[in-house]
């Protein structure tokens, strides 16, 4: 992954929970910046990165991530007192998403994917445990014309306690019946083996790696960044494993 400098602060996104904001870095790009002192913290971003990149290696489409080095003067330009505490709170590397200037969010009412693509998204969202792709919040672009997947933060939610993590690798992960895509994701148990063999445990491992070290730290549960980045590699692996309790249960949620 290529990592930038912000160098512009452009405007929050309030419409975001933990205050994402749109930043001008040094390569002259637009990016959507998370930022590292935000709501659930690091663990957000590592969610991100690791869901976000996973659903690239799907095959799915993913705006660009990119590593953001954010310097807190920054915040001299911001009135807002909350948006200047954040940005002093984030020095240092942050995480960010390509913008995709005029895009809209996605509305089931007016685009409805066809059944593969649908299937392929929740078979991903099962597997990450991504409770965050709902009615309510999408968390999908429509970008000429074609859907693009954002905010994978709220995935893998088992990282906030790390309690019986080995078990809960299994979970069937029953809020998928809430899903925005359940009502078209018919094609469910035709892609499940194609997707499982896109992400392999190399791929896991590749992607588990890119999660800098001062974002794996803070709660005590293992002793070095590399145990942590062993335990999400087991974890995720674990879930690929046959058979897979989170596939039969969103085929079961799959409405008639």
């Amino acid at each position: 992954m290529r990592t930038v400098s912000a160098t512009r602060y452009v405007t929050p996104l309030r419409e975001g929970g933990s205050l994402p904001a749109i930043v001008e870095a040094d390569d002259e790009g637009m990016y959507v910046l998370k930022f590292r002192g935000a709501g659930q913290g690091p663990k957000a971003l590592i969610a991100e990165l690791i869901g976000g990149e996973l659903a690239r290696a799907a095959g799915l489409p993913v705006p660009e991530l990119v590593f953001v080095e954010l310097d807190g003067d920054l915040a001299r330009t911001e009135p807002d007192p909350e948006i200047q505490a954040l940005i002093h709170a984030s020095r240092g590397l942050n995480l960010a998403l390509d913008y995709l200037p005029a895009s809209v969010m996605f509305d089931p009412i007016v685009c409805q994917p066809e059944a593969r693509l649908a299937s392929q998204i929740v078979w991903l969202d099962s597997f990450i445990t991504n409770v965050d792709r709902t009615a309510r919040n999408t968390n999908m672009l429509m970008w000429h014309r074609q859907l693009w997947l954002i905010d994978h933060g709220a995935a893998l939610y088992f990282h906030h306690s790390w309690n019986d993590w080995r078990d809960r690798s299994q979970d069937r992960f029953a809020l998928i019946k809430d899903h925005v895509l359940l009502r078209f994701a018919t094609a469910l148990r035709d892609i499940g083996p194609e997707m499982s063999a896109r992400i392999t445990p190399r791929t896991i491992e590749r992607i588990v790696d890119l999660v800098p070290d001062a974002w794996l730290s803070g709660d005590d549960q293992f002793e070095t960044p590399a145990a942590y980045r062993a335990a999400y590699s087991e974890y995720l692996n674990r879930r690929l494993q046959a058979p897979q309790a989170f596939l039969e249960e969103a085929i079961r949620a799959v409405p008639v």
